[in-house]
């Protein structure tokens, strides 16, 4: 892996972050100043001076263009107050920087304001005035989810802008965070194929992100941004109507509502997301604004910002996925406090790799899966930008773990076994399967044409 095996830049801040249901998750920013917020996370800024090169960045729209030009329902502060039953504390779901998350409901045809269970479900964030975050992140949510629509972001319903008051009404995501499910004290733990459907849901889409004719750089991906759903069960009757034969045997209803129900993993909160750099432009300079432990040591060394820090940031979730821990713990001890730091030494080397592996797993995975996630990791977190490959690159190689030789089917790992004799293979698990589409290893070999970022001095 060469350069990619270099130590990356710590920054040695605890982040204990959650959404919805227990807590909502607030955009960060790296800075030297405290602040005041009273949340689960502890924030920082690291400012640099005269980063900001306007030359770089696109014509910002006004605020009126913003809210005239989205297909947006313009909800009143009145509605909001009917949905969530006059904000009561028992509609709450959580609470972040941006302010408080509550539930709601609304009809789902009109998008009216409808009795407290009845109707459309839906999540209201309302913006406190004192929050550190403010008006501009409100509207950068409204300007981008107004626009993006995928099956793996977020749906944004509406927004209100009455007076003072900002919110935003999003679709009701039943499970809550990917943060809350990996780390909250007796959640039940993900399953090895559960993880990897997260992960692909996450990664495509960051990809769509990266991708579009006028690319967007998330800059704030991290577990308690990822949101999963499930499907509603109201659309059973139409299963039956269109497929007779469920009525008649009634256990494959069954087995297509559980399939339906897995975990569909989507990607919120956009405050924090910038427009790519466009021509021959390789980043877009700005105020280093995210999270400790996901940020990229080169946007937060030099404020260059491209679409590899989110791809740094991917590899650190991934990390999370394999072993079960925070990008950054202070309980640990030492060098297990940064995650990356921690786990980097493991991940090329599979005679050591389950000694990271998230022990609620019970040893239950696949030994190539989890070598080949592994190697995606590694190489999304290479200290050098360029070493690192594209989005839509770790989203193939994803998605190849999906088939038999990687699944379910694969031998799993025997825990019991694994701390006595650890079987070498002579093949990187990258090149177990030969695949017609160009792998991460070309990518990792060779630095994209035209997109440069700066290295880690």
């Amino acid at each position: 892996m060469g350069n990619c095996m270099d130590t990356t830049a710590r920054v040695d801040h605890s982040m204990n972050n959650a959404a919805y249901p227990s807590k909502v998750t607030s955009k960060t920013s790296l800075s030297s100043v405290p602040s005041t917020i009273k949340s689960n996370s502890t924030r920082s800024t690291l400012t640099l001076s005269s980063m900001r090169d306007r030359s770089e960045l696109p014509t910002p729209r006004t605020e009126g263009e913003i809210l005239s030009s989205s297909n947006l329902k313009a909800f009143t502060f009145n509605d909001l107050k009917t949905a969530t039953k006059n904000f009561r504390p028992d509609s709450l779901l959580g609470e972040g920087g941006f302010g408080h998350v509550y539930k709601g409901w609304i009809d789902e045809h009109t998008l009216a304001p409808s009795k407290p269970g009845s109707g459309l479900v839906v999540a209201v964030k309302k913006l406190k005035p004192e929050g550190f975050q403010g008006h501009k992140e409100w509207l950068t949510e409204v300007d981008y989810l107004g626009q993006l629509h995928h099956k793996n972001l977020v749906k944004l319903i509406g927004y209100c802008s009455d007076g003072d008051n900002r919110l935003l009404v999003y679709e009701f995501m039943p499970k809550g965070s990917l943060e809350n499910h990996l780390f909250r004290r007796g959640a039940d733990p993900l399953s090895w194929a559960i993880r990897l459907k997260v992960a692909i849901g996450a990664a495509r889409g960051l990809s769509f992100l990266h991708d579009a004719e006028n690319q967007v750089i998330y800059r704030d991906f991290k577990a308690s941004n990822i949101l999963l759903d499930s499907v509603c069960l109201n659309i059973i009757p139409t299963l039956i109507m269109k497929h007779v034969y469920l009525v008649e045997y009634p256990f494959i209803l069954f087995f297509v509502v559980v399939s339906m129900q897995e975990f569909n993993s989507k990607l919120s909160d956009f405050g924090l997301a910038k427009a790519g750099p466009t021509g021959d432009k390789t980043h877009v300079s700005t105020q280093v604004m995210g999270t400790h432990g996901y940020a990229a040591p080169e946007y937060i060394a030099t404020g260059r910002l491209s679409a590899k820090a989110d791809v740094y940031s991917f590899g650190v979730v991934l990390l999370e996925l394999l072993t079960g821990r925070r990008a950054l713990d202070k309980s640990k001890p030492g060098i297990e406090q940064n995650l990356v730091d921690w786990a980097r030494p493991h991940l090329g080397d599979k005679r050591r790799l389950y000694r990271i592996m998230d022990t609620k797993l019970g040893g239950q995975y696949p030994k190539k899966g989890a070598n080949a996630i592994a190697s995606i990791a590694l190489q999304c977190i290479c200290g050098d930008a360029k070493m690192r490959p594209r989005m839509s690159q770790v989203l193939e190689e994803l998605e190849q773990l999906q088939d038999a030789k990687y699944g379910s089917a694969s031998p799993l790992v025997d825990i019991r076994k694994a701390s006595h004799a650890i079987p070498r293979s002579p093949r990187s698990p990258m090149r177990v399967q030969p695949s017609p589409r160009r792998s991460l290893g070309a990518a990792a070999a060779s630095p994209l044409p035209g997109y440069r970022t700066a290295q880690v001095h």
